[in-house]
């Protein structure tokens, strides 16, 4: 790997700084064998209170670099790239592409982190990760924030993501892949020019003269071994849950509906709703108005 960052980082010029920023890795297990599961690690090593920061499926740690920076004084952050996507190993077999794999690789990951308990923000997958988490006995998650997803997760949306994770084509330049990017995240909403260079920065990799994104493409045929034919639902999970819990809603979200949104208020950890206008799914957690409800949340409005 580090010879396709220096490659990459040759076409596209230094990376921006990141303060603080570190990269480290921890060895995980599965049937399948052991792998390695990268993260990223902002602020204080030493800081007792830690936040975890989850992503989506296709996605990777480097979404959450804006809300890692803005918390980063108040916790130490970490950011895992989930098996498969980004820095991490990729899996034998697409078998292990499950939730019940992911649960246990964070377990590992906070065990290497020895604390007692953390504050969780996942987005998408990431959120069910921490959902499933959260509703164990014993649980080490302190807050949850479940960014546009819940308990029932709508067949319409299963099959519209089906379509193109794991069936990306190879770019001939990273304008051809920023292009992809902006027209399968147009759901994201809108964002500035160095915002979307950003996530596509992140999201691929050069190999040889051409890129592609930087995920496993057998994630696509896992996520489709289920037929997607009636919505997916997860309320006896939820209900379990007794923690502090946030739920960001984007208003325009096929995955997450307004009926769900408004049941979450009212049964189980009874959450905290915060909906975010003209945005599908998921809000990226990049504006400083999206970064303040995350905030507020976790730290009782107090910087």
């Amino acid at each position: 790997m580090t010879f396709w960052r220096d490659r990459i980082s040759s076409w596209l010029g230094p990376a921006p700084a990141q303060p603080g920023m570190r990269r480290h890795s921890v060895q995980c297990a599965s049937p399948l064998g052991l792998h390695r599961m990268s993260y990223l690690e902002w602020g204080d090593p030493h800081n007792p209170r830690v936040l975890m920061c989850v992503h989506g499926l296709t996605r990777n740690a480097r979404d959450f670099d804006f809300l890692a920076q803005a918390l980063s004084a108040q916790y130490r952050i970490v950011c895992p790239d989930v098996v498969g996507r980004g820095e991490s190993d990729w899996l034998k077999s697409p078998v292990g592409y499950t939730v019940p794999q992911y649960v246990a690789d964070m377990v590992t990951l906070i065990a290497r982190l020895d604390v007692e308990s953390v504050d969780w923000v996942g987005t998408s997958m990431g959120g069910l990760i921490g959902m499933a988490l959260a509703a164990q006995e014993g649980t080490p998650i302190r807050k949850l924030v479940l960014n546009d997803v819940g308990p029932v997760i709508t067949a319409e949306s299963l099959r519209r993501i089906g379509e193109y994770v794991g069936r990306a084509p190879e770019f001939p330049s990273l304008e051809a892949a920023e292009s992809y990017v902006r027209k399968v995240s147009e759901s994201f909403g809108e964002h500035n020019a160095a915002q979307w260079r950003h996530l596509t920065e992140h999201s691929v990799q050069a190999i040889g003269n051409l890129f592609r994104l930087r995920y496993d493409p057998a994630i696509g045929d896992a996520f489709r071994s289920t037929p997607m034919i009636t919505d997916m639902s997860l309320w006896p999970i939820y209900d379990t849950i007794k923690c502090p819990t946030l739920v960001i809603r984007g208003a325009l979200s096929d995955l997450l509906t307004a009926e769900t949104f408004a049941e979450m208020a009212r049964r189980g950890p009874m959450a905290k709703v915060v909906e975010i206008p003209a945005v599908g799914h998921a809000p990226t957690l990049f504006s400083s108005e999206q970064i303040a409800v995350v905030r507020d949340f976790l730290l009782g409005g107090t910087a």
